[in-house]
């Protein structure tokens, strides 16, 4: 997740510099056309150019809309997270009786377990590496042997309430509290992993691009009749704040590509742990990520 506003220019411009290196290699051909050619190439009306400019906007603001509104969900997805997890550990404190200490403790780590994983998963990078620090070894092996990590997880959860219920130490209502709470982790899972899963069109974005290049050609037709030293940073100024717009919406559109415009899923997961191990008491508590220059994941 993007913090500042002064990210680094290298940053904004890296992965536009192929599109503007092909428009001023445009730029300079017709430049060279128009110097030592006459009339070879038409001259438009800056109508033509300011329509599809206007055109390119209107796409453009759809888009970024719509990407918007992917990462916008996302995060409210891990906000969902990360309030069913606090409500995860208070209710088993509360339910659950003192001589059940050590079961809390136990659960309480496997939700710390399962956010942290979850994002791994998300981001398709190793859902188990470095779970051993809130599950026991027989955990992990046997989370190895799973697909779905963060799911084999909730199931473990789901077991231990079905014992806590065997063992009368909870109550029917008390269990489907508990149960509810799950579901709704299982849920916010679910919903994560369907943002993940469906891919933004990417003939919109072939589109966008085709309609941006016949742009700025339009664009130089309407301005050959200005000097180069004045038309050509000005086109390319323009050409670059579309481009900006639409790679912007680019990142936007996939939240969990384990990027720094992702959604900051292991500062939630660590908050998340923060939270649930003050709740426990315990003395050696994490301290929040920082931020990696300009970003956090």
């Amino acid at each position: 997740m993007l913090l500042s506003y002064r990210a680094p220019v290298a940053f904004l411009l890296k992965d536009i510099a192929l599109d503007l290196l092909i428009i001023a290699t445009m730029v300079g051909i017709v430049g060279f056309l128009d110097a030592y050619f006459e009339n070879v190439l038409p001259v438009l009306p800056f109508n033509i150019a300011a329509f599809m400019g206007t055109a390119l906007s209107i796409i453009l603001s759809f888009k970024v809309g719509q990407s918007y509104d992917r990462w916008w969900e996302a995060r409210k997805i891990w906000g969902a997270i990360v309030n069913d997890s606090r409500s995860w550990l208070l209710q088993l404190q509360g339910f659950l009786p003192a001589s059940q200490e050590a079961f809390v403790h136990h659960m309480a780590y496997r939700q710390m377990a399962w956010c942290w994983s979850l994002g791994q998963s998300l981001r398709k990078l190793d859902p188990i590496k470095g779970l051993e620090a809130y599950l026991s070894p027989e955990e992990c092996r046997r989370l190895g042997n799973h697909a779905n990590v963060p799911l084999a997880i909730l199931q473990l959860q789901m077991e231990d309430l079905r014992q806590l219920r065997a063992q009368q130490d909870l109550h029917v209502f008390e269990h489907i509290q508990l149960d509810d709470t799950l579901v709704r982790l299982c849920a916010s899972m679910g919903k994560a992993e369907r943002i993940k899963s469906t891919v933004f069109p990417t003939t919109y974005r072939i589109l966008l691009h085709v309609v941006l290049y016949c742009f700025a050609v339009c664009l130089i037709l309407a301005l050959s009749a200005v000097p180069i030293y004045w038309g050509f940073p000005l086109i390319m100024a323009i050409v670059a704040a579309f481009l900006l717009l639409e790679r912007s919406a680019y990142y936007l559109q996939d939240p969990f590509e384990n990027r720094p415009t992702d959604t900051a899923m292991s500062a939630i997961a660590r908050t998340i742990e923060i939270n649930l191990k003050q709740l426990l008491e315990e003395r050696e508590v994490p301290a929040p990520l920082e931020a990696e220059q300009f970003y956090l994941m």
